[in-house]
């Protein structure tokens, strides 16, 4: 439907984060229940009947990468993905493991063996999607053991590789760290390293937007050029207005965001998570009409100021 000067989306993208899952179901810092935050997520979605292509989730799935976590993770994602009709695409973060993630999410047998006896594979998880000709890349910026964010030389020679072919409709890098800079002074020191060897091998890309986690918090910024949007987490949200020394993590404002993916343009909505009071509402009869208008009824019925 198009009421105005732009068409639909060519796609839409459901952008979720750090949804930190405990394994045996705990609840986050005793008292987060992540398992009902990310169904709200969903059922939201669901009931929203948006033709969604594409779930990306940037990062920190699991909270101690716990194997139970991802699976109550994807017991909650694969089948609203199958009724959308969406793809999933599963990102690395910082709290993750490599090997548990691999296992339980991409069901890839783990390869390696520790010293422990554990069979598990450390290498970075970097991943390619076509989305009806949109490419998304999942970039793993994670670093084992640590909770900053880095890319090998061979992860940007990979990258430079796959964007040596422009894709159709272009490109959306997926990763967790975002390389934006953060008003929370502390969160530098969990930032990602050498951003200047990722700007060069993106810079005149055909990456159109970045989509990336971590701060907990819905921020917006431009790196060599391009969009950055990083989403809010499912779990609990900083507090970027909090006194300067110090971190405050609070359960609420938590949301994810719609990416709308137009010919000439990347538009990131939010939607926050929760029960909120409805104030107002205009149902199918009103919107039906706005439907079978023509430009200047639109513009008397629904633009113009009622006194």
């Amino acid at each position: 439907m198009q009421l105005g000067q732009y068409p639909p989306a060519d796609h839409v993208i459901a952008h979720i984060s750090d949804t930190h899952f405990l394994g045996g179901g705990r609840p986050l810092y005793g008292s987060i229940d992540t398992d009902a935050n990310l169904a709200s997520a969903l059922s939201a979605l669901e009931a929203s009947k948006i033709d969604i292509d594409a779930l990306v989730f940037t990062g920190d799935i699991a909270d101690l990468g716990e194997p139970d976590a991802y699976g109550r993770v994807r017991a909650l994602v694969e089948p609203a993905a199958a009724r959308m009709g969406a793809e999933v695409v599963w990102v690395m973060g910082n709290h993750d493991d490599r090997s548990a993630f691999r296992a339980e999410l991409l069901d890839a047998a783990e390869v390696g063996q520790s010293a422990d006896g554990r069979l598990h594979d450390d290498s970075p998880i970097d991943r390619v999607f076509d989305l009806g000709g949109l490419r998304v890349i999942a970039l793993d910026t994670s670093v084992p053991g640590y909770h900053h964010g880095e890319l090998t030389d061979e992860q940007l020679d990979w990258l430079r590789r796959q964007l040596s072919i422009r894709a159709p409709h272009g490109t959306i890098l997926a990763l967790h760290h975002p390389p934006v800079p953060s008003p929370v002074a502390y969160m530098h020191v969990l930032e990602l390293q050498r951003q200047h060897d990722l700007a060069e091998v993106i810079r005149g890309s055909d990456i159109r937007t970045i989509l990336g986690g971590h701060l907990h918090y819905s921020t917006h910024g431009l790196f060599a050029g391009i969009p950055v949007a990083v989403a809010a987490a499912t779990c609990y949200t900083m507090d970027v207005s909090a006194p300067e020394s110090t971190l405050v993590g609070r359960d609420g404002g938590q949301s994810i965001t719609l990416v709308h993916v137009y010919a000439d343009q990347v538009v990131h909505s939010i939607v926050p998570l929760g029960d909120f009071p409805v104030v107002a509402r205009f149902d199918t009869d009103f919107t039906r009409r706005l439907e079978a208008a023509d430009p200047v009824e639109l513009r008397e019925y629904y633009a113009k100021q009622q006194g």
